[in-house]
């Protein structure tokens, strides 16, 4: 049985995890037969939206309580995460991928990655170990693999920002995948186009199948 390391953003598509991406991901790694634990790091998010008016709130909170939320509580601080443990590593979307495990949603091309986050997604690379991004966390992607092929969907400023740091863009339909065979490489558009939980579905199960899949 295979066992997957799931790294989340925060909990909300504004500002941390897409929620529904984090639970069709977890339900179809259960599904394929496998084992996940989920992981985030222990810092403070970039900041807090209100998801009922999409305004910026003056809390303060921190992505690993926060993610929390989402894994019921069974989660762990990713300086935790040992790649020994893990057969791949999965990364849902939501624009905390962009604001708080880096900042490409700030800086686009002149963007940084968490060190924490690099390290943990740069030892299941090392590993030669499978890995999914999806949504806008391929954005980080260009910090981790070298010459890496990836989707965000159809977006063509988000595109040249990304092509800009050093990977090959291709555009791909909401319930299909992009496979970068030498990297163990999987992506796939999710929210970035769905419009709707089946459109996200679809390729996410695509996504959880052929990561899992990959040896």
């Amino acid at each position: 049985m295979k066992n997957v390391a799931v790294i989340l953003a925060g909990c909300g598509v504004y500002d941390g995890s897409e929620i529904n991406e984090v639970i069709l991901t977890l339900l179809h790694i259960a599904k394929n037969d496998a084992t996940y634990q989920c992981f985030a790091p222990n810092i403070e998010q970039l900041h807090t939206i209100n998801h009922l008016t999409g305004e910026v709130m003056p809390d303060k909170r921190n992505v690993l309580t926060e993610a929390a939320r989402i894994a019921r509580g069974d989660i762990k601080s990713l300086i935790e995460l040992d790649v020994t443990q893990f057969d791949a590593l999965i990364v849902p979307g939501g624009f905390g991928a962009a604001k708080n495990l880096c900042d490409f949603a700030i800086k686009g091309a002149q963007a940084n990655i968490n060190e924490g986050v690099l390290n943990a997604c740069k030892a299941f690379a090392k590993a030669n170990k499978p890995a999914g991004y999806m949504c806008i966390a391929p954005a980080l992607i260009p910090f981790i693999y070298d010459n890496a092929v990836l989707t965000i969907g159809n977006d063509a400023d988000t595109a040249q920002a990304l092509n800009a740091l050093g990977v090959k863009h291709i555009n791909c339909a909401v319930n299909d995948i992009v496979i970068d065979e030498a990297n163990k490489l999987v992506t796939t558009p999710a929210y970035m186009l769905a419009e709707s939980i089946l459109d996200a579905d679809a390729g996410i199960a695509k996504l959880v199948s052929s990561v899992l899949s990959i040896h």
